[in-house]
């Protein structure tokens, strides 16, 4: 677990940067999901493993990377293939329900690994001064302070998102059943 970082970080590194093409998908309509909670939560991934993860090589040791990847994956592996299915007007029932409720327990989850990841590397962006700066004219960002501001951000982020994602959910299932009925 502890080499998860080194076995796989490339790979989730590059995946994560071309995630970022799931929001052109949405802006110019190949995809049907709303922008910000997407943004939200690819943003919300990015910082997590561009800032804190890969520029720590502590924390890239940490048992929680490994925790957070498995998080990620099994959600955007569910996620995936339904939308895929979705553009080419393919639907199962279970892949439907699946897509629409695993989140629920588990990004959650990925919320509080992502906060434990961003806790343990405090100490480490503390003693090394990592992308803290001192400003002209005696200001200074003291980056830890701004991961204990993103860390608030977070949790509201997260409840944002859950709301999006639980009333998404039950728009899609209702309208699932009722194309189900009427078959």
């Amino acid at each position: 677990m502890v080499d998860t970082f080194y076995a796989i970080g490339l790979v989730m590194r590059f995946c994560q940067s071309i995630s970022v093409l799931e929001l052109l998908h949405i802006y110019i309509g190949i995809e049907s999901n709303h922008l910000f909670p997407r943004f939200l939560q690819l943003t919300e991934r990015i910082i997590i493993l561009f800032v804190v993860i890969t520029s720590q090589e502590e924390v890239q040791e940490k048992y929680v990377v490994c925790v957070l990847f498995i998080f990620w994956n099994l959600l955007d592996m569910v996620r995936y293939t339904y939308s895929m299915l979705s553009v080419i007007g393919t639907s199962y029932a279970v892949l439907t329900w699946l897509s629409q409720t695993l989140w629920m327990p588990i990004y959650p989850l990925c919320v509080l690994a992502e906060a434990f990841a961003i806790y343990q590397s405090l100490p480490y962006f503390e003693s090394f001064g990592t992308y803290s700066a001192k400003l002209p004219f005696d200001l200074s960002i003291y980056f830890p302070y701004v991961l204990k501001l993103y860390l608030m951000m977070l949790f509201i982020g997260m409840y944002f998102t859950y709301s999006h994602l639980y009333s998404e959910r039950r728009d899609i299932l209702r309208v699932f059943s009722i194309k189900k009925k009427k078959m």
